[in-house]
């Protein structure tokens, strides 16, 4: 066989669902002995994803390297091969992230040659990797835009919709789904679950869509295996169809296919959607099922079973009244699984990737501490390929293990250089967040940020964003990457680019730059950055919420007998650059209260819950009488700290930094002193702010 043939013989085995065959383990020997023979991309590139499924790392890594090379030697119009070696990766699960930024640029500049097709299946392998690059769906958002008029075919029209609706603007989407009711009645099975997939993506809220795509799903539902089952009844119901007659019928099949599945990972699915229709009470078949697969699910199913059996325990009232009942027996057998499974890992690897997604209370119950204690155990494993997926861990779950990071750091330090750049955001998260400064800190953060410092134009506008406001949690503001944002240029690059984003991610992204801004202009004067969030400030502080909580409505009580008059401390107080300060009061070169000329007040609003007094934000801050002190007084709740202790997080340090440059003696009370056993009386609460005002201030 020459290669070339070989190639179009192992596509030819693949279409035949071949690839695990013996002569498709002939075929990936004969190309890890003859690798170096092959020349041409059009020859290596189908060869790859035909064998992906039985390389083994060593043959792997050498057709990433072949690849890279070969990419470098061929007509960049021929862009299938770009995308081939991109669904390679894919299909490998091992990001090799500058062999994808060389195919994403290569694809890039064939974007205005692709159809709706081409630009479908790139997507689609850019989405299963969590792999996105703003000047792509930029340039995709332009060509689609183009290819509307003439994507008239349900076939086209399917994926134009699958690929644009999510990015475009609100005329755009509303034309689409113009076009989707009109053609609705032409869509097969496929072809209509798609889009109402892409629906859900887009918050979708056109009530005669919903309804006319509810009509063709339920028209068709014969035709649907179990997983497209479980997805038709989510999608729908977060659409908030109300369309009885098909969820009657989804329930049924969801019954009927859960009772006859023994694939783990389709009972898990079947079940959860189960549980999220009304009513869904679960008879001793489902329980009989859950119970039988429960010992061969990964943890991020059982994580998904203890989320339904407490949804299960919340809509039975019989449960109350029988302790052992049926749910506990389930939730016993779920806990020694999971405990048996976690502790089976021999490798760090393989615990990151059970339990990179599982969260909620039973796994912060359960879990959360024996993961940490697992990957101790497994601390050696800690190499510079899975410090990402680490990091992204311990941010994730607010978790405070010093001995994890100190290894974290020092690795980092020694492999920085195969550390691709855009990996160091996610690399520095923690440190930031959780506000931890490993032995070598200061080298730890210089060999980032000298790292990434090359780069910084490369970066994603919103990546740069989250990066730079990270370091200014840590206190690092290097000069490169504060002028490099805070330009014309970058901030219309980024406006560009946060019009294709989801409307949270669109709204997290803007307050981070806000609160950069903020950082910057008070950190770093020196830079002389504008501050230009006024308005933008203003505008949030109108939709805020600013009901207070019960401990804050209790301390504002108890200050006032404390201080001599509730005209003696300000609540709910915003100061310049828009900080939000629980308690301000003020005390003279004698530590006595200075009286504010009026009282701050709380209002009541219809609905019963308590707000501050609106307009402080409006009024001039009372003038210091010469020695007086300015006071900030903060109430910390559990989110200022780290899960597992009172570690303080880096937010309420920053805040706290800001505050002080700002002129205030900041004051914190913790909430696990407040709530201690220690402060159960209303006179030790008191004597704990006398205590907090007179005798902490230096």
């Amino acid at each position: 066989f020459q290669m070339a043939t070989l190639s179009k013989f192992a596509v030819c085995l693949s279409d035949q669902f071949l690839q695990h065959s013996p002569l498709m383990g002939q075929i990936t020997q004969i190309v890890s002995q003859r690798l170096d023979s092959i020349q041409d991309a059009r020859v290596l590139t189908p060869l790859m994803n035909s064998i992906f499924a039985l390389v083994s790392p060593r043959l792997r890594d050498e057709l990433f390297k072949k690849a890279d090379s070969l990419l470098d030697k061929m007509n960049p119009l021929h862009f299938n091969n770009p995308r081939r070696v991109v669904q390679f990766i894919r299909n490998v699960k091992e990001i090799h992230r500058p062999l994808l930024e060389k195919c994403n640029q290569l694809l890039l500049q064939n974007i205005p040659r692709m159809d709706v097709e081409h630009i479908s299946i790139i997507l689609g392998l850019y989405h299963s990797m969590q792999y996105n690059n703003c000047d792509f769906r930029l340039a995709v958002r332009q060509r689609l835009m183009e290819l509307v008029d003439t994507s008239t075919d349900p076939a086209t029209f399917t994926k134009l919709f699958a690929s644009l609706g999510p990015i475009a603007g609100q005329d755009v989407r509303e034309g689409l789904e113009s076009t989707a009711l009109l053609l609705a009645e032409e869509l097969n099975p496929s072809q209509a679950l798609g889009v109402v997939e892409t629906m859900e993506e887009m918050q979708c809220r056109n009530l005669q869509l919903i309804n006319k795509m509810a009509a063709v799903l339920l028209k068709n539902l014969e035709m649907y295996r179990a997983v497209e089952i479980a997805r038709i009844t989510q999608y729908l119901i977060l659409l908030h169809c109300q369309n009885p007659e098909i969820f009657s019928k989804l329930k049924a099949k969801l019954l009927h296919f859960l009772q006859r599945s023994v694939y783990p990972y389709e009972v898990t699915m079947l079940t959860r959607v189960l549980s999220m229709l009304p009513s869904s009470r679960p008879d001793e078949a489902v329980l009989s099922r859950v119970n039988s697969v429960i010992p061969q699910c990964s943890l991020n199913d059982l994580n998904t079973f203890a989320m339904v059996i407490a949804k299960w325990i919340r809509n039975d009232p019989s449960y109350r009244h029988n302790t052992s009942s049926k749910y506990v027996r389930l939730l016993q057998t779920l806990n020694r699984c999971s405990r048996e499974r976690l502790h089976s890992f021999e490798s760090l690897d393989v615990v990151l990737e059970e339990v990179k997604c599982l969260s909620g209370e039973w796994f912060d119950e359960m879990l959360l501490e024996e993961s940490m204690v697992a990957m101790q155990k497994l601390i050696d494993h800690i190499s510079w390929t899975n410090v990402h997926e680490l990091c992204v861990y311990l941010t994730r779950t607010n978790y405070f293990c010093a001995s994890l990071m100190d290894r974290i750091a020092s690795v980092t330090i020694d492999n920085i250089d195969k550390i691709h750049y855009s990996a160091t955001y996610s690399t520095l998260l923690p440190f930031a967040v959780l506000n931890y400064d490993p032995p070598k800190a200061e080298e730890f953060f210089d060999v980032c940020i000298r790292h990434f410092t090359p780069y910084i134009s490369s970066f994603d506008p919103h990546l740069l964003i989250l990066l730079a406001y990270a370091l200014a949690l840590a206190d690092y503001f290097p000069e490169e990457v504060v002028r490099e944002i805070f330009n014309v240029d970058f901030l219309a690059k980024l406006d560009a680019h946060l019009e294709t984003f989801p409307d949270a991610l669109n709204m997290r992204i803007r307050l981070r730059l806000m609160e950069l801004n903020r950082a910057v202009c008070l950190e770093c004067p020196e830079f002389q950055v504008p501050w230009f969030h006024e308005r933008y400030c203003k505008q949030l502080q109108k939709r805020a919420n600013s009901s207070i909580s019960p401990a804050q409505q209790q301390i504002h009580k108890m200050l006032g007998d404390v201080l001599g008059g509730m005209n003696c401390a300000k609540v709910g107080v915003l100061t310049p650059y828009f900080y939000t300060v629980d308690f301000e009061l003020v005390l003279d070169r004698h530590l006595h209260p200075v009286p504010y000329s009026e009282p701050s007040q709380l209002q009541i609003s219809e609905n019963g819950n308590i707000h501050w007094q609106s307009g402080s934000a409006d009024r001039e801050r009372m003038e210091l009488p010469p020695g007086a002190r300015r006071i900030a007084l903060d109430f910390l709740d559990s989110k200022s700290f780290c899960k597992n202790s009172w570690h303080m997080k880096g937010e309420a340090m920053m805040k706290k930094r800001h505050l002080e440059i700002l002129g205030y003696h900041v004051l914190q009370i913790p909430h696990f002193e407040w709530n201690s056993m220690e402060l159960s009386t209303e006179d030790a609460w008191k004597e704990y702010l006398r205590k907090k005002i007179f005798s902490e201030l230096p």
